[in-house]
């Protein structure tokens, strides 16, 4: 997933998007739906995924993809309507006229991924945003001297967190146990499996996944060529070293609705539908042939 952003700090690339008018479902006909997999496991993409291009634009890039389930962040550009501002600094109208754009698009967004500071009104500001936007829950890191207000905070807005990982060094939720260790006593606290991110750090993300089964609210999809290895990048989904089979069995088996998003954090040369398209492909002959 993505860095781990202070929102001051957050630069976005631009380039062009395309879209498919044609109303012809990537993949192929005999494809399974993957918006309406088994046991509540609904399948889309996060927005990251397209951070070489404004927000519209990347709503473009879902909708040539033929994916429905999105989850955007608050650190990305809203686009030259709203004066190249991040989403996080839209006001109440501009987050509603944001949410049309998704509404219009047929596109539903249940999940928002946030990024606060060390202050509680940074926060707060990031659950505006995700209330307004109306989702179930954000995705996010939150500081570990913070877990009492963050979890009160988010009984008050009536949202669930789901905890992100990112690797050993930069990230305090690399190792799962951390993870279990928040959500001890908080019940608003859950999980948000990147299953790239966790081999950096030596973790099987299998492994990981069956400890923290039963609180999964969300993986972000992914890949990654080896173990031990920070400085890589993803890979697409199904040519690194993650057993996807066996962590979507368990998925299935944990009796909790779990958003699955792609998420590339590479730039495929000429743009990341074509490899989006083709992981969408991936997962739903995995979902095919899941007892």
């Amino acid at each position: 997933m993505k860095r781990l952003f202070v929102l001051s700090a957050v630069a976005v690339l631009y380039c062009a998007a395309c879209h498919n008018g044609s109303g012809h479902r990537p993949g192929g006909d005999d494809a399974t739906d993957s918006t309406t997999a088994p046991a509540g496991l609904k399948f889309g993409v996060a927005l990251w995924t397209f951070h070489n291009v404004d927000f519209p634009r990347s709503l473009d890039e879902v909708d040539s993809a033929g994916l429905k389930y999105i989850e955007p962040n608050t650190f990305s550009n809203a686009g030259p309507a709203f004066g190249d501002s991040s989403i996080g600094q839209l006001s109440p109208d501009g987050i509603a006229k944001i949410k049309s754009m998704i509404a219009a698009r047929g596109l539903i967004c249940e999940s928002l991924y946030v990024v606060g500071d060390s202050t509680l009104a940074s926060w707060e500001r990031q659950f505006d945003v995700a209330r307004e936007l109306g989702v179930r829950f954000v995705t996010t890191e939150p500081p570990l001297g913070m877990w009492d207000s963050i979890d009160s905070l988010a009984g008050a807005y009536g949202l669930k967190v789901a905890i992100h990982d990112h690797w050993k060094g930069f990230s305090h939720y690399w190792d799962p146990d951390t993870t279990l260790m928040a959500m001890k006593g908080h019940p608003n606290f859950f999980v948000c499996a990147d299953l790239g991110h966790w081999p950096k750090s030596g973790v099987n993300p299998e492994e990981a996944v069956k400890k923290l089964s039963g609180r999964i609210l969300a993986v972000h999809f992914k890949d990654i060529a080896a173990y031990n290895n920070t400085s890589l990048k993803d890979v697409v989904a199904g040519t690194g070293v993650v057993n996807f089979p066996g962590i979507l069995a368990v998925l299935k088996k944990q009796q909790l609705p779990c958003n699955i998003y792609i998420e590339r954090d590479s730039i495929e040369p000429g743009g990341n539908v074509p490899s989006v398209i083709r992981e969408k492909n991936y997962y739903d002959s995995l979902m095919r042939q899941l007892p």
